[in-house]
């Protein structure tokens, strides 16, 4: 009863006393965008990071990547590499280990609107979405159905208003595209039209790329300010595992970069199928192939703004289906970051796969547990951390609303814990034990109330009876209402008229506003 009277008084018992906010510089976390400090979760010791590095400067230096193209093997062997007589090629262990200390780092992934830039420094942490699907969770049908170009725009317009997922990329793939140019042209455009956070999307040839880069060069105002503060980054997959290259994406890769767009280096391996099935042989052979991605970019232009991209998965052996939310996947995704974090490089990877449906308790605690360890092994870019179900294979809105709050409660959990005299407060303490014996009533507990805790935006906190009064409703069910009210009045048109006008007159844009 205490405890209930002392939370009735509270507010007004700090007015009597003239009270004022303990830090009255500290904004309320209610709207804020919580960057990660990652960096803490490290599965390797020096001596595995070691091993594993020497493992990947041997397979580029002796065993090297089949189907390179003409592009790459010409700049490879300008600087001293070779083809085997297998036809691999291979990559010398001083170029490797040369490009590692000449690659950009610390750089900046720019948004359009405040607040939204990815500073991709050391330990920073930011997650968005990302995969690409291709199918949606119809909130109406009640069921999976194909995704189409207005699902994309639509999905960037919610990402758009959910604080805790700081960059877009592309999540679901527009099916109703009749042919690449197409894909590649509006998927960046919708998701540019519905969001000023910073966009990730992919091109399936360099012609796509120029198109992109044209894109951004007319929102931007120019080429020279999209080089100034790039708002968008190119996925690039440029390796098919086992240590063979895709040549397209090779294309992909080396266009962007002369085109000035950064690039996501990523490399896709699973874990027993396409890559060993130890976690050490699988993160050696995955940092040899992202590594050969960056050696390429670097080639191209030492000023390159390139991110290492590892992203090896977990299969489940036993079905030979994606096992994305197991406690493995975890400790791989760390390990394979670790090595990012020991070269200094600016790192993404993937965490919150889910073999879930809906999100559910399964989806919860998939995603929880992945993301988390993610966050803390310190990768800068985390995709497909919301909204993806069943093995990457859907999105739902309901879950991107979910995992909204899931992501500021591990992002706030990172945070490191403020120690000071007056955070520590031995007289406070002192007077409160032999006084009121609660510190519920003090003025140190109203104004960091208000300071000090992020409160979630759907999960309830309220208590069963006033929880079965308004319905009894689940988390799912809360988040789909959100969701349907922001897609029913947030309609972004993030591209200006001129732009628009211009961009329709020169590409095959098709999204209908």
């Amino acid at each position: 009863m205490m405890v209930d009277e002392a939370r009735t008084r509270l507010s007004g018992r700090s007015r009597r006393r003239g009270a004022k906010p303990a830090i009255e510089t500290m904004a309320s976390l209610h709207g804020q965008r919580i960057v990660g400090n990652g960096g803490s979760f490290n599965p390797l010791n020096p001596e595995g990071i070691t091993a594993v590095h020497e493992v990947a400067c041997e397979l580029l230096a002796v065993t090297g990547l089949s189907e390179a193209p003409a592009s790459a093997i010409q700049l490879v062997e300008a600087a001293g590499g070779r083809v085997s007589d297998a036809g691999r090629l291979l990559f010398p262990t001083s170029l490797v280990e040369l490009a590692i200390k000449g690659l950009s780092r610390d750089f900046t992934l720019y948004g359009r609107a405040e607040n939204t830039d990815l500073v991709l420094a050391q330990n920073k942490v930011y997650v968005g979405t990302g995969g690409a699907s291709p199918q949606i969770f119809d909130m109406q049908l009640g069921r999976y159905r194909e995704s189409c170009l207005s699902d994309l725009y639509d999905t960037a317009r919610l990402v758009d208003t959910l604080d805790h997922i700081h960059f877009f990329s592309r999540p679901i793939v527009a099916r109703d595209m009749a042919d690449v140019r197409r894909l590649d042209v509006n998927t960046a455009y919708a998701s540019l039209m519905g969001t000023q956070k910073h966009v990730f999307t992919s091109a399936s040839n360099s012609q796509s790329v120029r198109d992109i880069a044209n894109i951004c060069y007319q929102l931007a105002g120019s080429k020279a300010a999209f080089l100034e503060r790039p708002f968008l980054t190119l996925n690039v997959n440029h390796a098919v595992p086992p240590m063979r290259f895709d040549s397209d994406a090779v294309e992909v890769l080396i266009e962007a970069v002369r085109c000035g767009i950064p690039v996501s280096v990523n490399t896709f391996g699973q874990l027993g199928a396409s890559s060993p099935v130890t976690i050490a042989g699988c993160v050696a052979q995955t940092t040899a192939e992202t590594l050969a991605g960056m050696v390429l970019a670097w080639l191209v232009d030492e000023q390159a703004k390139a991110v290492f991209g590892p992203r090896p998965m977990i299969t489940d052996l036993r079905t030979g289906a994606m096992a994305g939310g197991c406690g493995e996947q975890a400790m791989l995704t760390a390990a394979a970051t670790q090595m990012a974090r020991h070269y200094g490089l600016p790192s993404s990877t993937i965490a919150g796969a889910t073999e879930s449906k809906i999100p559910d308790a399964q989806s919860g605690y998939e995603k929880c547990l992945t993301v988390s360890q993610t966050v803390q092994a310190g990768a800068n870019i985390v995709t497909q951390a919301c909204g993806a179900q069943a093995s990457l294979m859907g999105i739902s809105f309901e879950a991107l609303v979910v995992d909204n709050d899931m992501l500021g409660c591990i992002l706030r959990a990172t945070n490191p814990v403020d120690i000071s005299p007056q955070t520590l407060s031995a007289s406070n303490i002192a007077a409160v034990a032999c006084g009121a014996g609660h510190f519920l009533g003090e003025a140190d507990t109203y104004a960091r109330m208000h300071s000090d805790f992020l409160y979630p935006g759907i999960a309830d906190r309220s208590v069963i009876d006033v929880w079965e009064a308004a319905g009894s409703h689940d988390i799912r069910h809360v988040a789909a209402v959100h969701a349907k009210e922001v897609l029913e009045h947030h309609h972004p048109r993030y591209i200006d008229a001129k732009c628009d006008a211009i961009l329709r007159a020169s590409l095959p844009i098709e999204l209908v506003m």
